[in-house]
């Protein structure tokens, strides 16, 4: 198709009304004929706005496609908000190896100008130079029982075995631990997971005892899900998301609900109101609740609701793109402009006075929206369903409607600008989508929700995966918390 200017088709519009108008002042035109004409004038307008919305390629820049299906991912450029890398590494709680470390001292012997003898000589300083290696070491650890024979009765007694000690041969923590972190934290498929191990310990581990392992871990992290969503129902805010995920060749969805250094994650069949009544976190959470402003969402009135401000800005953008309207190029400005205040404020949030302005300046730029955008016409009696709207006006009355919570980051410094961290939290899960295309069983789809987000929640503190993988397995997290 074409493209349009759509510069000179609006110029065009505007001058044959402006004529019309003239035509009909000088009374050249009759009642009957002025009314037919205004009607038509009135569908041309809205007819034109939804074109031009339908002709405005979308990107994710001014929309909510995501950046992998878009020619160029610029999203990170020219917007309001935070860049960060996430939660300082902590050395501390970090070590899962053996650290080896040794000092070797290299001596002078004698003088490079003159070639006097300084072997006797004490050195007065140390210049030290460092080299970082890793040496993969298999630990195999045996246990012989004893076995006797008792002299009186001549009956056999053997030795018990520790309890790890389950079988003939056993894989240790460690190589559970790696398994894991690969499949779940790093996402390699299975195939690429054995070849992995088998490279470090000469032996291929079977996909069935690498599933167990999963299952193993999904089983020991019950009690601690059940803990983090005890956490997570006392935080002042949480971001709330959901995307979808293939499940044995059926559509499913992840809900995922963070706040603070929490994560969690669930899967189910649905994606709305019977979901969020299954996991049953929503229903009992009595914060702000952070979201795209999805209606399910919205329908949870005991919450107060604070709706992403990412989302707005790329639907403004798109509404500029596609009908030049002034009033959404102001309040993509306007949210802009609010976002930077409070981010360089140190409480986060606007004085009261200043929340007024705000807030009247955002009304003042609504009230001059409806007069700019095109009137819809009336519903025909015995039509059925809705009347056609623009998505400029649809934007425009989501704004009006919601208008506190649109603007609840500027009064609540609980509450972020962005529901970014909800986004950046579901985000792997796409990842793990491509590389695996599916699950193959439901139980595995919730495991693997179950143990990345007790994986996330984790990293949000700094531990290293290996060691959080190990603590759960031996019970050691229970211990810790307790």
């Amino acid at each position: 198709m074409p493209s349009v200017n759509k510069q000179s088709l609006r110029e065009e519009f505007t001058a044959l009304k402006e004529r019309f108008g003239q035509l009909s002042s000088d009374g050249k035109v009759g009642a009957e004929s002025r009314a037919l004409i205004e009607a038509l004038l009135m569908l041309m307008q809205v007819l034109i706005a939804v074109f031009m919305e339908k002709n405005t390629p979308k990107s994710s820049t001014n929309s909510s496609k995501p950046s992998s299906r878009t020619e160029k991912d610029e999203s990170a450029i020219g917007h309001a908000g935070t860049h960060t890398k996430g939660k300082v590494y902590d050395p501390s709680r970090s070590a899962n190896t053996r650290t080896v470390e040794t000092v070797e001292v290299s001596k002078v012997s004698a003088c490079e100008e003159c070639g006097e003898d300084l072997r006797t000589v004490r050195p007065h300083g140390h210049e030290r130079r460092t080299q970082v290696d890793i040496v993969f070491e298999k630990v195999l650890s045996h246990v012989d029982a004893e076995i006797k024979s008792c002299p009186h009765c001549g009956s056999e007694t053997r030795a018990p075995f520790p309890e790890s000690f389950s079988g003939p041969v056993q894989y240790g923590s460690g190589i559970k631990a790696y398994a894991l972190n690969l499949l779940i934290a790093q996402m390699i498929s299975l195939k690429r997971v054995q070849q992995s191990i088998q490279t470090l310990i000469g032996l291929a581990i079977s996909e069935a005892t690498i599933l167990k392992y999963l299952l193993q871990l999904h089983l020991a992290l019950a009690r601690w899900e059940q803990m983090a969503i005890e956490r997570i129902l006392i935080q002042p805010a949480m971001h709330v998301d959901e995307t979808s995920i293939r499940v044995d060749k059926h559509n499913h969805w992840i809900h995922v609900c963070s706040a603070g250094d929490i994560t969690l994650k669930f899967v189910h069949e649905k994606r709305g109101l019977e979901a969020m009544a299954a996991i049953g976190i929503i229903p009992k959470y009595g914060g702000v609740i952070v979201h795209d402003c999805w209606a399910s969402y919205l329908s949870y009135e005991h919450c107060r609701h604070g709706l992403c401000g990412a989302h707005l800005l790329r639907e403004l953008t798109f509404i500029v793109e596609a009908n030049g309207y002034a009033w959404a190029a102001n309040m993509k400005r306007l949210l802009q402009q609010t976002c930077q205040r409070v981010s360089k404020r140190q409480r986060k949030r606007l004085t009261p006075r200043e929340y007024d302005a705000l807030q009247q300046h955002y009304r003042n730029i609504l009230t001059r929206g409806e007069r700019e955008l095109p009137p819809i016409p009336a519903k025909q009696n015995g039509k059925r369903g809705r009347v056609a709207k623009s998505d400029a006006h649809n934007l425009w009355e989501r704004l009006k409607e919601y208008e506190t919570a649109v603007l609840l980051f500027a009064r609540d410094s609980n509450v972020p600008f962005t529901n970014n961290r909800a986004e950046r939290d579901l985000r792997m899960s796409k990842v793990k989508q491509k590389v695996s295309g599916c699950f193959r069983k439901a139980e595995f789809a919730q495991a693997y929700c179950r143990i990345s987000s007790y994986l996330q929640t984790m990293a949000n503190q700094g531990v290293n995966p290996l060691v959080a993988i190990q603590m759960a397995l031996s019970g050691q997290l229970y211990t810790e918390t307790a």
